[in-house]
């Protein structure tokens, strides 16, 4: 708890994070109840700059929002005219058929779309209705009532000295007080990741499990271009080293979404997912679709993978968990923003419930139902048993066993029951001695790109006088653990490039935090062997500028 003094401004309910969860929470609030008083705050420097995400829209949420969406101007645009599964050899491909795959895999009725822009609109919408949205306005504290409830945040604090101390123009930022809080961070929030600490929310649940997204946006040749087809891939480059696989959507303006997930379960420390991205554009495929074409945006992100049997506890007295920030992909359908959606229309109920009741400060318990009993638990459960027999059995047997499962699920049963993840992210981590260095090609420049120049195409910026915002536990670890044991896998898990390894003759290596470069993705938090690096938020307004995410 901070004895810095702030003004403090009262609320019904604050919410922290401008993604889809966060939005459709502030609508639904001011839809049930106009006289509301809502508080959206986002770190970014506007809403959508730090979105990021495939992405192919199943409209649910969106209808169930604002079902005159399409007549509003709602920029979902471009409607899945073509799906394709594609499992990649190195030289070669098999496509899948569609018609063995059960129905929830079907994209019929999605659309492809930017969910940068999708959010953009959402907040023009939540403005309209009286919301007060604060971009560029990071959250670094929670406060707490005399009872332990989550009371607030501490949004807006600018001008610390790298050492922490308050600079010549510090400001202390405020305290926003609401009768509930939402957070509404996305992936591994850090303020999530307090009140999951706090009050034990992830007791009884298995681990969180995760993903790292990286995508880049291409401007292609006409004649290449097929708006609304969606292509998914599985195998090659990563074979048994990882499981994972692509995405290729063709949006309009002859632009293309290129994807590549890695699962941050992988064993051998020598993996470099940002160069299993970069090594599969080659692929014949994807070589052909790019040639004579332009890289214009590039940006990645940690995805929450672990399903139903890893949502923790969601709620807490005084504050709900929404959206990624309790983990609602469904990961064979690659789709979570509906799920985020939903989960914020579910909390603004059950809040409007409760303010009517002249409650505050209390669990929500009935969002909990809703989310686990509801649309977004019948949704997640019926593929909870995909991951882990991926990450147990390998890519042929999820496909097997994983559609088999899928399928009676969609009757109402399991075979196969629930199964569990067992260790971590971190903990799956091998030691270096235990495997062999991968040798990858050097970037072309053209399909590929090193990391760092694919980094400007962030547009990220970080005020580099402030405290380091990813901030080590014990600063010893990172050479005499990490490296000595791991040969230093942040250097090749980061897709920004922001830790390195220096060492000049004779003397011992540092380890080098290049803040500045962070896209935000979290991956460090999750995949440190040690546990030992925390992200937390930089001061507001820092980190990427996605356009069109």
């Amino acid at each position: 708890m901070s004895d810095i003094e702030r003004e403090a401004m009262e609320y019904d309910v604050v919410i922290v994070g401008g993604g889809p969860a966060g939005l459709s929470a502030a609508i639904r609030l001011k839809q049930n109840d106009p006289d509301l008083e809502v508080v959206l705050l986002e770190k970014g420097s506007e809403v959508g700059a730090h979105i990021l995400s495939g992405a192919v829209l199943d409209p649910v949420g969106m209808d169930r929002l604002i079902p005159d969406w399409k007549e509003k101007g709602a920029p979902l645009n471009v409607p899945v005219r073509e799906d394709n599964f594609l499992i990649l050899g190195e030289g070669g491909r098999l496509r899948v058929p569609n018609w063995p795959m059960p129905p929830l895999m079907n994209n019929h009725g999605n659309y492809i779309v930017s969910m940068g822009n999708v959010c953009r609109w959402l907040a023009e919408q939540a403005e309209a209705l009286g919301v007060e949205i604060f971009p560029g306005m990071s959250c670094s504290e929670l406060v707490y009532g005399e009872n332990g409830e989550v009371k607030g945040v501490v949004a807006g604090e600018f001008g610390r000295n790298p050492d922490g101390t308050p600079g010549d123009g510090y400001e202390p930022g405020m305290e926003l007080h609401g009768k509930y809080v939402f957070l509404g961070e996305g992936v591994r929030g850090s303020l999530s990741k307090e009140v999951l600490a706090k009050y034990n929310l992830s007791e009884g649940k298995e681990p969180q499990k995760f993903g790292l997204g990286m995508k880049e946006i291409w401007e292609i040749d006409p004649d290449k271009h097929r708006e609304g087809t969606v292509t998914h891939t599985m195998g090659w480059p990563l074979g048994k080293n990882a499981g994972g696989g692509s995405f290729i959507y063709h949006l309009d303006n002859n632009q293309v979404y290129v994807g590549f997930v890695v699962h941050l379960n992988y064993r051998n420390p020598h993996l470099y997912p940002y160069m299993e991205f970069q090594r599969f554009k080659h692929h014949p495929v994807v070589a052909e679709l790019l040639e004579g074409g332009k890289r214009i945006a590039y940006g990645a992100r940690a995805i929450s993978e672990g399903g139903y049997q890893s949502m923790p506890k969601m709620v807490a007295p005084g504050v709900a968990l929404l959206g990624c920030s309790v983990g609602m992909v469904n990961v064979p359908r690659i789709k979570g923003n509906h799920n985020a959606m939903l989960s914020g229309i579910a909390a603004a109920d059950a809040a409007v419930e409760a303010l009517k009741a002249g409650r505050a400060g209390d669990e929500l318990d009935a969002y909990e139902t809703e989310v686990r009993e509801g649309d977004i638990g019948a949704d997640l459960k019926k593929v909870r048993n995909l991951k882990p027999l991926w990450s147990k059995y390998g890519l042929a047997a999820s496909l097997g066993l994983g559609g088999m499962d899928m399928w009676t699920n969609t009757w109402g049963f399991s075979l196969l029951g629930t199964m569990g993840h067992g260790k971590s992210d971190a903990e799956a981590t091998g030691k270096a001695a235990d495997f062999k260095p991968i040798d990858y090609p050097k970037p072309d420049g053209k399909l590929s790109f090193d990391r760092l120049t694919n980094v400007s195409y962030s547009f990220t910026n970080h005020e580099e006088s402030q405290p380091p915002h990813l901030r080590l536990k014990d600063p010893e670890v990172p050479v005499k653990v990490d490296l000595a044991e791991y040969a230093g896998p942040s250097q090749r898990y980061c897709p920004a490039g922001v830790y390195e390894f220096v060492q000049e003759e004779g003397e011992e290596a540092k380890f080098v935090i290049n803040f500045q470069n962070c896209v935000h993705c979290k991956t460090c938090d999750i995949k440190d062997p040690a546990q030992n690096i925390n992200w937390t938020v930089p001061q507001g307004g820092d980190g990427p500028n996605y356009p069109n995410m």
